[in-house]
């Protein structure tokens, strides 16, 4: 209907607008041109020159006839669509009643004219006053219309079948169902939906992964501080300083939890340019360790929630100079539909095959960034949440420094 609609609106319109002013035109020339003959030859019969009525009958292809009575139907076709041009004429050029008749399945055209009680009568092709092609000319329309739909037909059903395809597994996904068969086919435009429809579908594992490793996390890793404080209080041999550092350490899980729910909650997005919030954060978080910065005179402006995507540069940063040694370097590169931030520090680095599980939460790689750097695992798992809900990406590298570069594309 999309297709087919307008086309058949083009073409009646077309038809309307052009082509029926253009007929008209044609059919006001032919009916001037014949009723002209047939007035030329009524002044000539007047006259008496009968030859001179003759030779022009022959010429013009019309048939003359005087006749005392004609056996002719009740109704003429004197305000017929084919006619009714040619009767206008002729009532004004010869001031007299004129019928006209039609034979239409010989296509063929009578014109009385009453003469001294008598009727002359003018028979010629009513192709002469008519254009069939106008008929023709509408065929080949609706032809044109089927021809085009017969051919459109077979893409749009593969069109919208791809688009059903989409709908059953949206809703297979929406039941938490896989559909291991579905694949990105059909045109661009479909194409895009279906990589956005699987790259939700994997946020969304990611996101339930998410919440149940936060879940066995945070009940082992209370379990444990729990049990020995029970234990100790049972046996009457509390320790103060082993109670604290077990109140503290569930105060710490408590909080990277929080933490890690805040940077979820919905927030105002507003125009903002990143290199002063990274330069604030960098500077609370290095300490004595050097810092390296890189960025542009004209930093490029873009729309963003400032407090979670400080909340995500903050980890990262803070994540780089608790393990770095003696430097860290951040950078920034503008590009005409993106923001890149890269942020190194020369630390130990993470190995190629454990970053994966680095963007897990509560996960601590300690033989790879050291025992005793502390923290909960939740850093990088926050600052990708975030970035991920701004459009962007969080991809860990091997840092130039020596250590781990942390890349972060934005979308402008």
């Amino acid at each position: 209907m999309i297709i087919m609609l307008p086309l058949i609106v083009a073409q009646i319109i077309m038809a309307n607008v052009f082509f029926g002013n253009h007929w008209e035109r044609v059919h006001a020339s032919m009916a001037r041109s014949l009723s002209g003959e047939i007035a030329t030859m009524l002044n000539l019969s007047d006259s008496g020159n009968e030859y001179a009525v003759a030779t022009m009958a022959r010429d013009t292809g019309i048939n003359v006839s005087i006749n005392e009575h004609l056996n002719r139907p009740r109704k003429n076709d004197n305000d017929s669509r084919e006619a009714g041009r040619l009767a206008q004429d002729l009532k004004s050029k010869l001031q007299a009643p004129v019928k006209i008749y039609i034979d239409r399945d010989n296509r063929l055209l009578y014109v009385d004219v009453p003469r001294d009680g008598k009727i002359m009568t003018f028979a010629t092709s009513l192709r002469r006053v008519y254009s069939t092609s106008i008929e023709v000319f509408i065929i080949w329309l609706i032809g044109s219309v089927v021809i085009v739909g017969i051919l459109v037909a077979p893409f749009i059903i593969l069109h919208t079948r791809s688009i059903h395809r989409i709908a059953r597994a949206a809703n297979k996904f929406g039941r938490g169902l896989d559909d291991p068969k579905f694949k990105p086919m059909g045109s661009r435009e479909i194409r895009e939906a279906s990589h956005a429809l699987i790259l939700m579908k994997e946020r969304l594992n990611r996101y339930n992964r998410t919440r149940t490793d936060m879940l066995n996390a945070v009940s082992h890793d209370l379990k444990a501080p729990l049990a020995r404080m029970r234990l100790a209080v049972e046996t009457d041999s509390v320790e103060k300083d082993g109670l604290l550092r077990d109140i503290d350490r569930m105060a710490e899980m408590v909080n990277g939890y929080l933490a890690f729910a805040r940077g979820e909650i919905p927030e105002i997005e507003q125009e903002i340019s990143l290199p002063p919030m990274l330069t604030r954060i960098a500077r609370d978080a290095v300490g004595k360790k050097k810092l390296e910065t890189d960025f542009p005179a004209a930093a490029a402006q873009f729309y963003a929630r400032p407090t979670a995507l400080a909340s995500a540069f903050q980890n990262v940063i803070e994540n780089a100079a608790r393990h770095a040694n003696k430097k860290i370097a951040i950078a920034e590169h503008d590009d005409l539909d993106s923001v890149e931030i890269t942020i190194d520090d020369d630390g130990a680095g993470i190995p190629k095959g454990k970053r994966a599980d680095a963007l897990r939460p509560f996960v601590r790689l300690d033989a790879a960034r050291g025992k005793d750097t502390g923290g909960t695992g939740l850093g990088l798992s926050i600052a990708q949440t975030a970035i991920e809900n701004h459009g962007g990406q969080l991809i860990l590298e091997d840092s130039p420094l020596g250590g781990l570069r942390v890349r972060i594309i934005l979308p402008i």
